[in-house]
């Protein structure tokens, strides 16, 4: 281990950075110190010197490393985990280009092209700014996406969409983006489906903590407090509710084994790293309802005995990121969070912490690690969280729709929650719909409803292949359009909803690059942890771009059946979901659509 310090010294920027989320020097945080050391203010650290400088330097890590008393190589190697901290020489300003499956679809390599005639390669620095591309960036309804950061004193980042050529090169050239536009709910006025989760959508003011109470704010909270824990452990028990971020798990059970554990402290953890290429859900309910979520988690805390949340959200999102903030803020200055939330003499609390640009980090115990200032790397199970979680304690882990879900379960009740839906997937879902599609945005419809009339709603005129539940998800063609949108019949059908992304392609779109960016979104976005993962990736993405440049080792026969073994060793070996995962999408376009089905002259 590493124990030298770095000999650079910081600036007095680099220094004013970290001081500002670490206190002055000396100065020491004594409840955490106890808790649970200081190490996992090290991502916040890290975020503070990039947001001041554009960049870490070695003098700026170094110091950060002597704060917290963390090796230099191991905070080293948190630091080059993500994809957002640089860790060379780079201007303030920086645009980074989503070129991921949405925006691919949406003509993002054709864009890449030209802003490299225009602004130079990537990574090339002109007049004190920079590009590059970027993997999903949670705009895939208003693809091709960007997002633009600014580093100083008064650090400022804007994602929007879709651009164009001239957007990005005019955005670089003024340090400043246009204000994002308000969410696509394109089934409002079009269909008679209830909206539950986005009721208050584009209705109610999301920075107005009084708006959001005149709406029916803050009802459930109070009702959970006056009931008891054990009233909504029964209800959300009882409602079917089953976790939205893609392994479908029942929520109540979950909340019931940490609310029966014994020691403390407990933690209460929102996953919302929404980096599954196509989803954007969670996106959209954090910009536009805020406070529904401050609510939810509130209430998961003190249903389970948890006093503290934190809530991990993906550092592509600035907008999410600064309405957030203004409602913890909002919500802890009017009782509803702190020491005696609403007078009941319950105390709960949540910190907001960004990740950093890495898929992984959606698995739960590689966001415990990210959480706890490590690389965000997946730990084997069992123990599972709600025995060792966070700091090693009991934890439930939602993501932000399951969570939003619980309002109108503690409200209603889960009678009514029930009526919508099926038997086996009560209530609504989300649907992330984007690529060729007229209607592109976020769908509430009640499970059951077919593939064919969410794609009808959204204006898909001739849907060639449809990708179910992200990068991570399968493909399914023309013949599954009457496919009942329910967890139990895509099962059946060899499918999944996964985080709820139907991305549509039309006969425009040549299936092979597709499939090319998934096999390098999954090799880049592997935590090289495992050997089954790190280099089973690799070698998918190199098969597949043999096949996609007609340029296979031996017959297409001989590498869809080395495709298929590597598949099956990742799923059979890999730790976490990443890997066994991986060639979902892959092998169902192979199998369903038939890609790569024509012999190709080596």
């Amino acid at each position: 281990m590493d124990l030298r310090p770095i000999s650079t010294l910081p600036t007095d920027d680099e220094r004013a950075a970290v001081d500002a989320v670490l206190g002055a020097p000396g100065v020491v945080p004594q409840a955490l110190r106890e808790a649970r050391g200081r190490r996992h203010l090290l991502l916040p650290g890290l975020h503070a010197i990039q947001d001041r400088c554009g960049w870490v330097s070695a003098g700026a890590l170094g110091y950060l490393c002597e704060r917290l008393h963390v090796p230099p190589a191991e905070a080293y190697g948190v630091a080059s985990f993500y994809a957002l901290f640089a860790l060379s020489a780079r201007p303030p300003t920086a645009l980074h280009v989503c070129d991921d499956l949405a925006c691919h679809a949406a003509g993002a390599p054709a864009l890449i092209a030209t802003l490299t005639q225009r602004l130079g390669p990537a990574g090339e620095t002109r007049a004190g700014a920079t590009w590059h591309p970027s993997p999903c960036l949670g705009l895939c309804e208003r693809a091709p996406a960007a997002m633009l950061t600014v580093a100083g004193a008064a650090p400022r980042a804007t994602a929007w969409g879709p651009v164009d050529a001239a957007a990005c090169v005019d955005a670089v050239a003024r340090g400043e983006a246009p204000t994002p536009a308000p969410a696509l709910i394109p089934q409002r006025g079009r269909a008679a489906y209830p909206e539950r989760l986005l009721a208050r959508v584009g209705v109610v003011d999301p920075t107005s903590l009084d708006a959001y109470r005149a709406a029916g704010g803050y009802a459930a909270l109070r009702l959970a407090l006056e009931r008891g824990p054990a009233f909504v452990l029964r209800e959300v028990t009882d409602s079917g509710l089953v976790g939205r971020g893609g392994a479908a798990f029942p929520t109540g059970r979950k909340w019931a084994a940490v609310a029966a554990q014994a020691g403390r402290p407990k933690y209460l953890v929102c996953n919302a790293d929404e980096s599954e290429p196509g989803t954007f859900k969670d996106r959209v309910l954090m910009e536009e309802d805020p406070f529904a979520l401050i609510e939810a988690m509130t209430i998961a805390g003190t249903t389970v005995g948890a006093e503290q949340g934190f809530l991990y959200l993906r550092g592509e999102y600035p907008l999410a990121r600064a309405r957030l903030t203004a409602a913890l803020a909002a919500a802890r200055e009017r009782g509803l969070l702190g020491d005696d939330v609403m007078g009941r003499g319950v105390r709960f609390d949540i910190e907001l912490r960004l990740g950093a640009g890495a898929y992984i980090c959606g698995e739960e115990t590689a966001l415990f690690a990210s959480l706890e200032g490590f690389r965000g790397e997946p730990r084997t199970k069992p123990p599972f969280p709600v025995e060792a979680g966070l700091f090693g304690r009991p934890t439930v882990v939602n993501n932000v729709e399951t969570l939003v879900n619980v309002l109108g379960i503690v409200r209603d009740g889960a009678a009514a929650y029930r009526a919508l839906g099926t038997a086996g997937s009560p209530g609504t879902r989300l649907f992330c719909v984007s690529g060729k599609v007229a209607r592109p945005g976020l769908f509430e419809l009640p499970f059951g409803v077919t593939l064919r009339a969410l794609l009808e709603l959204a204006g898909a005129d001739d849907p060639a292949a449809v990708l179910l539940g992200g990068a991570a998800g399968t493909f399914v063609g023309r013949d599954d359009l009457d496919l009942p949108l329910t967890f139990e019949d895509t099962r059946a059908a060899g499918a999944t909803l996964g985080s709820g992304v139907v991305l549509v392609l039309d006969r425009t779109v040549a299936l092979g690059p597709v499939l090319a960016r998934i096999a390098q979104f999954f090799r880049d976005e592997s935590c090289g942890q495992c050997v089954p993962c790190r280099v089973g990736t690799v070698r998918q993405e190199e098969l597949i771009t043999r096949l996609a440049r007609g340029k296979p080792h031996g017959t297409v026969a001989t590498e869809r059946a080395l495709l298929a073994e590597l598949g099956q060793c990742m799923r059979d070996a890999s730790i976490c979901g990443l890997g066994q995962t991986a060639s979902s999408a892959i092998e169902s376009a192979v199998a369903r659509l038939k890609v790569f089905a024509d012999e190709v002259t080596p």
